[in-house]
């Protein structure tokens, strides 16, 4: 087997560590980060020039959201060169430093791969439109003949998931299909150049240094065979097939098992990450079994609303879904392409709503803090999303003129309103741009920003920021916390999670009232108000977490 000489990795013992078993990783969209150029989008500079908040927030690795060269139709996630990087982020030269300066503050470092679709400025599909119908470079992507008298149809019922149809038709006649924006064609996975390609381009950015990749769609990339129509989904059920035609084939397996073969080449530890939205957290399961992928974001947890008896049943079912496979269960709250979960537990309808008016700021606030120290007491990896460790809510009202998410301007799909989470987060109280930049954000802070800064809250212990960088250093220093695959539940109250785990208690209290408890042990940390103990019973305010070392 070929060994590859890559850059500076991060430090490791020597030995196989696992090291993501119970990491805390935190994601960075790069556009709203920090601005190096003073140009008003975030680039590889200025997160260069951040990471030492995140090493001093206490995370265990980087995920970076795309940074490709991209005509950036879907911010991104429409890659044009998967082997360069866009102007507007930086060169392979700034890349390259990031990864050297992360490794070096024992950071590692994870990138997203785009592999189900292409931006329709790639190459192959330029040259597939130029050499029209019969070209070779067609059958790297979807092209089919329409239907009707004169192909005039698409030539399935499938739609966008950002609305609207699936199919575009070119000037030839024929279509082509894109699960999401027209930008951004869908590869065929059944042609071997697709999958020799995509192996490259892994030893390409291993070879830079990276740590891993988050796999984007990685539930999409295969088809079922011969493109049913949706209304054809019923005859699929019969055959066994309980999902999409176009999602979660088990097709994607034999990929990500070659994929991880391609990571073996390598020193070190480098995992694989599945964005997979699946039926079940069971279906979830299959792509991190042993030879496939390390880790696979839980959407179950995210999509759950702040109620106890909820939460209870996720965190069983993501536990023992993943218990036969070996895999650690992920837990997350917020990221890039949902309502931020500070405003989104404000909201009784829960995920993919936003608030139309103010909403209640310091409920939502109290929830998310409270969620938090839930999640990362929970045995397995959790990530964080850039600005939740600040309580940054959505903002919800950014004029149309401004927004520039392409499922807002689409008739259905996703709900459309993603621009509020990706709003440039404050560095600083003042400032044109709250110290994200000298030239001003992509996207409007909205007034009061500063206040919610890195420097406004830092060193006030009641903030925010200061109980993510004590629940992280706590998380290091309690062998309780993090690792292992299970929980002992404990008898509590309506409304209340209660869970021990080796020397640690920890009890969440989702009701809107004041919840009477014996005391567990000696307080570690909590999420809002000191509790009250008196006569070995504790009084746990609404909406609070709090960790006991037992």
């Amino acid at each position: 087997m070929t060994q590859h000489l890559a850059a500076p990795a991060a430090p490791t013992s020597g030995t196989d560590t696992g090291w993501w078993r119970d990491a805390v990783i935190y994601q960075v969209y790069p556009r709203s980060f920090a601005d190096g150029n003073g140009d008003g989008m975030g680039d590889l500079e200025g997160i260069r020039s951040r990471l030492p908040h995140l090493k001093d927030l206490g995370v265990d690795a980087v995920w970076l959201s795309p940074f490709y060269a991209s005509p950036q139709a879907d911010a991104g996630y429409d890659v044009a060169d998967y082997r360069a990087i866009d102007p507007m982020f930086g060169s392979l030269l700034d890349a390259d430093a990031l990864i050297r300066d992360a490794h070096g503050l024992g950071l590692r470092v994870i990138v997203d791969l785009v592999p189900n679709h292409s931006s329709d400025r790639h190459e192959w599909f330029q040259r597939a439109l130029r050499e029209g119908p019969g070209s070779p470079l067609r059958e790297r992507y979807h092209f089919l003949p329409g239907k009707g008298a004169d192909g005039e149809l698409p030539p399935n019922d499938w739609e966008s998931i950002f609305g609207g149809p699936a199919w575009t038709r070119v000037a030839d006649g024929e279509w082509y299909l894109h699960l999401f924006a027209p930008e951004q064609p869908d590869f065929n996975w059944e042609h071997p150049a697709v999958r020799d390609e995509f192996r490259s381009i892994l030893r390409f950015w291993l070879d830079m240094g990276v740590d891993g990749f988050r796999v984007d769609v990685a539930h999409g990339l295969v088809k079922a065979e011969g493109l049913p129509d949706i209304g054809a989904h019923d005859q699929l059920k019969l055959l066994g097939n309980d999902v999409m035609p176009f999602f979660d084939q088990d097709g994607v397996h034999e990929i990500y098992r070659s994929w991880r073969e391609v990571l073996g080449e390598y020193d070190g530890e480098r995992v694989l990450v599945a964005e997979a939205w699946t039926p079940t957290v069971e279906r979830t399961a299959h792509y991190v079994r042993p030879d496939e992928m390390h880790q696979a974001f839980n959407f179950q947890y995210l999509g759950t609303y702040w109620d106890a008896a909820e939460l209870r049943g996720v965190i069983d079912a993501s536990l023992a879904a993943m218990r036969p496979v070996g895999a650690p269960t992920t837990w997350v709250l917020s990221n890039h392409d949902v309502t931020r979960h500070a405003t989104r537990f404000a909201n009784p309808a829960g995920l993919g709503t936003q608030l139309r008016e103010a909403g209640d700021r310091e409920l939502g606030l109290r929830r998310a803090r409270a969620a938090t120290l839930l999640m990362l007491a929970l045995p397995g990896s959790a990530y964080l999303y850039q600005g939740e460790e600040l309580g940054l809510p959505d903002v919800t009202d950014l004029p149309d003129e401004v927004r520039q998410d392409p499922s807002f301007f689409r008739a259905s799909g996703q709900d459309g309103f993603r621009d509020g989470c990706r709003v440039p987060i404050p560095w600083t109280v003042d400032g044109s741009s709250h110290g994200f930049g000298s030239g001003g954000s992509w996207l409007p802070q909205p007034e009061g920003w500063g206040e919610l800064s890195v420097q406004a809250q830092t060193g006030d212990p009641d903030s925010t920021l200061e109980l993510y960088r004590a629940a992280l250093a706590v998380r290091r220093r309690e062998p309780g916390l993090g690792a292992g695959t299970s929980v002992e539940w404990l008898d509590a109250p309506e409304g209340v999670l209660a869970f021990r785990r080796d020397g640690f208690v920890c009890t969440a209290n989702t009701t809107g009232g004041t919840v009477s408890l014996p005391v567990a042990g000696r307080v570690l940390l909590t999420s809002g108000p000191v509790i009250t103990v008196t006569d070995g019973r504790a009084e746990l305010p609404a909406d609070t977490t709090v960790w006991w070392a037992v």
